[in-house]
């Protein structure tokens, strides 16, 4: 599909699951846990830690039954780590030519604001963005059309397009607020992974890639 972009239109994305996949950051995280809580033999317990996450078993509570650790250490352990990320292969491309035709790029994202600052700079384009709206930092989560209002207030009257990957509630406003938008399709490694509930259009975006590569800036 192509985009044409000029000064006049914005590019919003998804955050996780869209640039790069979530279950990248949980892997990070725990074997950032695992190297803290045994510094000499850290792999076995990764193991362990993602196996059961894998089979919907409680990983904090096995970690606090087993070792000297509060739960709220874990989770800042988790949220505050430095989580090795990468972008999807194709995500910078589309990104810089965005950028190289005076588009603008935003971001809107559910999560905690330090966390997902954290993931944007690890993955290399805090400073591609022109805008980031986080959930924690409005006071709403999507679907609310207030989440997608903040973009269109800092860049009005544009041509906005948001690409994401949660049918559940990533494409209801932006369709409301006729944004064109873009569904990322689950690579497999997805955290949601119930699109086939969704597939009415109130949730379902215009068009489906199967990648950035199937995107074409122009």
């Amino acid at each position: 599909m192509d985009i044409k972009i000029n000064a006049n239109t914005v590019i919003v994305f998804d955050l996780d699951d869209t640039l790069y996949n979530e279950l990248d950051f949980l892997k990070s995280a725990y074997q950032y846990i695992a190297q803290k809580l045994e510094v000499n033999d850290w792999k076995p317990l990764y193991v362990s830690m993602f196996s059961m996450y894998r089979n919907k078993e409680n990983v904090f509570d096995f970690l606090t039954s087993k070792y000297n650790v509060e739960r709220q250490s874990l989770i800042d352990m988790y949220r505050t780590h430095h989580p090795n990320i990468k972008l999807f292969e194709g995500a910078k491309d589309i990104i810089d030519s965005i950028k190289s035709r005076s588009g603008k790029i935003g971001i809107v994202t559910d999560g905690r604001s330090n966390t997902q600052k954290t993931k944007l700079k690890a993955l290399g384009i805090t400073d591609l963005v022109d805008t980031i709206v986080i959930s924690e930092d409005i006071g709403t989560e999507k679907p609310s059309t207030k989440n997608f209002r903040v973009i269109e207030a800092e860049f009005p009257n544009c041509d906005y397009w948001y690409i994401a990957d949660n049918m559940k509630k990533d494409f209801i406003s932006p369709n409301q607020l006729g944004w064109y938008t873009v569904g990322l399709i689950d690579n497999g490694k997805n955290i949601h992974f119930a699109s086939h509930t969704y597939m009415d259009a109130k949730h379902k975006p215009q068009e489906f890639v199967l990648n950035f590569s199937d995107i074409k800036i122009v």
